[in-house]
């Protein structure tokens, strides 16, 4: 393994990492919760992989849609099990320069270039989400057959969350 300097969501950390396979030029992520810490995980595969110039879609399924909307992205809440750490991890959020918000986390994703983010169709039905809704960083809303068929299918990895 080799040691780079990279920089940590707004600070420059030293880590140790693998180069991406050079078989990953794609990846396609799916995401149904909409809570706090469980969108950490995801966004943050999609950022480490969109500045490393992999092309990354993320399709946002049932309640996770919410999180593509101007309402939706401002009422994420820390899941109920963990609400009692909230304080805990923004301070480490906050030591490590990473965002504090979810919005801004999509700003970050999406500032690489490389990042794509999808509501589901059937989910904006549901949760009452539409185009006039989403926030400047969404990049529409899809059938979730079309992201199936023409994206995932294509993609060389995929990952459910």
């Amino acid at each position: 393994m080799n040691t780079i300097e990279l920089p940590r969501m707004g600070t420059n950390t030293e880590y140790s990492l693998t180069a991406p396979s050079a078989g990953l030029k794609r990846l396609a992520i799916i995401i149904r919760d909409d809570a706090f810490d469980r969108l950490l995980t995801p966004l943050t595969f999609a950022w480490e992989m969109g500045r490393q110039g992999i092309e990354v879609d993320i399709l946002f399924v049932l309640w996770a849609v919410r999180v593509l909307s101007r309402d939706g992205v401002n009422e994420v809440k820390f899941d109920p099990r963990h609400a009692h750490r909230e304080a805990w991890l923004r301070e480490r959020l906050q030591r490590d320069g990473d965002p504090l918000e979810i919005h801004d986390f999509l700003k970050l994703v999406k500032s690489t270039g490389h990042v794509r983010l999808h509501g589901c169709r059937l989910a904006a039905m549901t949760f009452d989400v539409n185009k006039e809704m989403l926030i400047p960083e969404a990049d529409g809303i899809i059938d979730p057959g079309d992201f199936l068929r023409d994206i995932a299918v294509h993609a060389d990895h995929c990952q459910y969350f």
